[in-house]
């Protein structure tokens, strides 16, 4: 009885895959929700255009029109199998170098680059990046609502006498998912850096072509992905125009025994700025910290000052100062994060990476929101500042004490990497704590500034993970 209905089964399961097919061959471009189901199991996230979106109103709201139809697909081809004549060592390195990781691995690499030659700090470097990958994320997530919808099939595989350069990514052709991470990236890049505008359209259209040029996009996957990719940058562009971080600070400071002294603070209005996830910067707002004759901050000064510095302990603060902090904080768990998705071989999940780096860079961003806001409501001092005579490692940040803007940005960091790759988890939380730590032994921080900095990260990343858990 079971052999007999197996043999039912499997029957009518090659019948339908039949169907499928010659339904698909009669249409060419074209195809219908129930066909990208079947081909489904195959694909790399089926569900992804069903993810949240952070600039877009869901996945669907800018889907392009179909794909041309069995006729122009045809001519199509003819385009691409001369091109494919075509290809020499040139066109092969180019193709090789836009086909390395994921669609978003090349724009975060280039996005990096910018900000850090720029000498851009964390707050406008990861303001940068939370603009770039909120944008790559949701076109991402529109174009495989697209993809899921029309189901086209990728040019070798309506005509199999085409030769292709790489293998066929494993979704559906339309749009095309290199060019809509490049319509994306370019126009953010653009709007974030004027004076190289044009270098960052240009490469974008190379990009795009690339995967012409190795015959696994028609076209008009190309032409539908780069429209699409603008469509969500102008949205992501315009939140960034009302984001507040051109905000006019009006130089008022609260002075007396125990606050912060100095001159052209940096960012004083960050706490103002619209987060991603946060209500706004105060959401997590912590108690106000130890008074400053308190015996609790007595206490936490009496560790700093008798604390032994020691060779390792002096390189690791000026590594997180110098190497990896400071001004390149947002670079160190970028790097974290592009290093983990090549290990862990997402480089072939469009989706899945483009989020990965939008959660980490929201989190990253809205931390630095939400740090800079307790900053600026209890402007608290330095230990340096409240007893002149004690001596720090290398000079204050200027900016007010409480908390450590080290450990909220390590943190958030920290507990997305932790949220994405939960195996290494600890290692990761490690690291930011380490991060927080060697502001105690370079004498910038007492260890409340640490412990609650890294809570606030904490707390910012989880209320990104909770508002994008549910993404299947």
């Amino acid at each position: 009885m079971y052999a007999k209905s197996l043999k039912k089964t499997v029957s009518n399961g090659i019948i339908l895959s039949l169907i499928v097919l010659l339904f698909v061959s009669a249409f060419g471009g074209m195809a219908n929700p129930d066909i990208a189901a079947s081909l489904a199991a195959k694909q790399v996230e089926p569900n992804a255009g069903s993810w949240h979106t952070w600039v877009l109103e869901s996945g669907s709201q800018l889907r392009p029109p179909a794909p041309p139809d069995k006729r122009q697909t045809q001519e199509e081809i003819r385009e691409l199998k001369e091109l494919a004549k075509q290809r020499d060592e040139a066109v092969l390195d180019r193709i090789a170098f836009w086909n390395t990781g994921a669609p978003v691995h090349r724009w975060n690499e280039i996005a990096l680059n910018e900000a850090v030659n720029r000498n851009q700090g964390s707050v406008f470097g990861g303001r940068a990046l939370a603009i770039l990958h909120a944008a790559v994320s949701d076109a991402t997530i529109a174009a495989w609502d697209a993809k899921y919808t029309y189901a086209r099939r990728r040019p070798s595989e309506f005509n199999r006498s085409l030769k292709t350069a790489i293998e066929n990514p494993r979704s559906p052709s339309y749009p095309a998912e290199h060019a809509v991470t490049a319509g994306a990236a370019s126009e953010v890049l653009a709007y974030l850096y004027p004076d190289h505008a044009d270098d960052f359209r240009a490469k974008a259209l190379e990009a795009s072509e690339a995967f012409l040029w190795a015959g696994v996009q028609y076209r008009s996957d190309v032409e539908a992905g780069l429209e699409l990719g603008r469509q969500v940058a102008a949205l992501a562009i315009a939140r960034a125009q009302t984001d507040n971080s051109g905000a006019q600070w009006d130089g008022s400071m609260p002075t007396g025994p125990g606050y912060w002294t100095g001159q052209n603070p940096i960012v004083p209005m960050g706490g103002a700025w619209k987060p991603w996830a946060l209500d706004s910067g105060a959401q997590f707002r912590p108690d106000p910290p130890y008074a400053f004759d308190s015996p609790e901050m007595a206490a936490q000064m009496d560790e700093i000052r008798t604390f032994q510095r020691t060779p390792r302990t002096n390189s690791l603060a000026l590594f997180w100062e110098y190497g990896a902090g400071g001004s390149r904080n947002f670079w160190y768990w970028n790097d974290q994060l592009t290093r983990k998705l090549l290990e862990y071989r997402l480089d072939g999940n469009a989706p899945r990476a483009a989020r990965a780096y939008a959660l980490e860079s929201l989190a990253y961003t809205d931390s630095f929101i939400a740090c800079w806001d307790a900053k600026y409501t209890y402007w608290a001092i330095r230990p340096s500042q409240l007893d002149p005579t004690f001596q720090t490692l290398f000079a204050n940040p200027n900016h007010p004490r409480y908390p450590s803007a080290h450990s909220c940005l390590s943190g958030a960091a920290a507990e997305i990497l932790g949220y994405l790759f939960p195996r290494e988890s600890a290692e990761f939380h490690t690291i930011a704590e380490v991060a927080g730590e060697s502001r105690l032994w370079a004498g910038i921080h007492i260890r409340q500034d640490i412990e609650v900095g890294l809570g606030l990260g904490y707390s910012v990343a989880g209320k990104v993970i909770e508002i994008a858990g549910s993404d299947q």
